[in-house]
């Protein structure tokens, strides 16, 4: 008989595979609702039966991984489980008609699927291909996929290692724009579930994901940065020389050991900058509040060393005084008195005249005079040195307590920084 024109289309199909004595009816549920539904699809247009009906998508993401974080090129690289929900009017069946069957996965090639993309995408991701999608019988599908996310981000990294960055992934329809109504983005899940979400996330890297929020159709990965690797290796040593710096201030100013110990640590302090150069974020638009920190200790060592060098040269100011004329301490046979001293002392061993005689009394009294006024002189000098010995100790006292405040302050100053940056919201 006639085939009414509002029959249909698996009755159809059914009355025309009977008259063709095709047994399809025999076929498996899934092949007949697969045909049943694609024989006819058109995937080029948006499925609605009015055009002025908009397609309401939800979207849902579940951070995996935290891959990478690209600070030089201000890119961060994420592994995510995104799911999309939409209904197509198109994709709609009867249960009773295909054995109970209330849902199948198609071919995702062979359907309508939105053209929802990020904004902060800066390149192609190595994601899996996965060939379908879920459709039940109210025409309700699910698109879930896992994706690997290279999106730009901008990373603060003032507070490295103890940074914590906020980055974004907007989802939009890159052709059916909002003003067109065609596509309508809204959340599959409330914020607050969304929020501490941490059920599938690999938390064993160097990045903790804190919480996502979310506000529309864009999620803000919100990720802290473990710093315990940084902190044994940069902050730990750094903070041991500057230790021993200090300690270096109890060897005795008078000892030469002190400056060679000093200029030691600043050697020493040097290498270490060489070597974690390659350690630390680079940007071309701020430097690491841990840099500054490195330039700081180099500078306080060098004050250090500075100061070392000044109470070691007044401790030794003695020298600076006028050495004892070499008359003084020996006899100088270029002096005209001391040569005829000398030569009345010749002819006194071979006569023993009374006048022979006071001369050399004259001579040995002379020599007694000489002798005496040099060790005046020399106390004098150690009673100078003494007090320069004295001043130096208590200078050295004095500018040490103040590289010690001085230390001190910076060391609360960068706690302060360090702690305000690291607060979360």
């Amino acid at each position: 008989g006639s085939i009414h024109p509002y029959t249909p289309a698996w009755a159809r199909v059914v009355r025309l595979a009977g008259s063709l004595a095709l047994p399809i009816v025999c076929s498996p549920a899934l092949h007949r609702l697969s045909h049943y539904l694609l024989t006819h699809y058109q995937k080029g247009t948006r499925p609605v039966r009015d055009w002025r009906t908009t397609t309401n998508v939800a979207i849902d993401l579940m951070v995996y991984a935290i891959l990478s974080v690209d600070e030089k090129n201000q890119v961060l690289t994420t592994y995510i489980w995104y799911r999309q929900h939409w209904t197509d009017e198109f994709l709609r069946w009867d249960p009773a008609h295909f054995d109970n069957l209330t849902q199948i996965s198609l071919p995702v090639e062979s359907i309508w699927v939105p053209d929802i993309l990020i904004n902060e995408f800066v390149d192609v991701g190595k994601s899996p291909h996965v060939p379908y999608v879920y459709v039940d019988h109210h025409g309700e599908v699910q698109n879930l996929k896992p994706i690997q996310v290279m999106t730009a981000c901008s990373l603060d990294i003032y507070n490295f290692p103890f940074d914590v960055q906020n980055c974004s992934l907007t989802f939009t329809s890159w052709l059916h724009h909002s003003e067109f109504r065609d596509i309508n983005l809204s959340l599959w899940r409330q914020p607050e579930l969304v929020k501490f979400d941490r059920s599938v996330f690999m938390n064993q890297g160097e990045w903790e994901l804190l919480y996502v929020l979310t506000h529309f159709q864009e999620f803000s990965l919100v990720i802290r940065r473990r710093p315990l690797f940084y902190t044994v290796s940069l902050l730990l040593p750094s903070i041991f020389l500057m230790v021993m710096d200090i300690v270096g201030f109890y060897l005795p100013p008078n000892s030469g050991e002190r400056v060679s110990f000093k200029i030691t640590l600043l050697l020493g302090y040097s290498v270490f900058l060489i070597i974690v150069s390659d350690t630390l974020p680079a940007t071309a638009v701020g430097t690491p509040l841990i840099g500054i920190y490195f330039v700081v200790c180099m500078a306080l060592l060098v004050i250090s060393l500075t100061e070392t060098i000044l109470i070691v040269r007044l401790v030794h100011k003695q020298d600076l005084q006028p050495h004892v004329p070499a008359p003084c301490l020996h006899g100088d046979l270029d002096d005209p008195r001391e040569c005829e001293a000398a030569g009345a002392m010749r002819p006194a061993l071979g006569c023993a005249s009374q006048a022979d005689g006071s001369l050399l009394m004259h001579g040995v009294l002379h020599e007694i005079t000489a002798i005496r006024q040099f060790l005046e002189k020399r106390e004098e000098f150690r009673d100078v040195a003494r007090e320069w010995l004295q001043v130096g100790y208590v200078l050295d006292v004095l500018l040490f307590r103040a590289y010690l405040v001085a230390v001190l302050a910076y060391t609360i100053t960068l706690a302060h920084l360090y702690g305000g940056g690291v607060e979360v919201d």
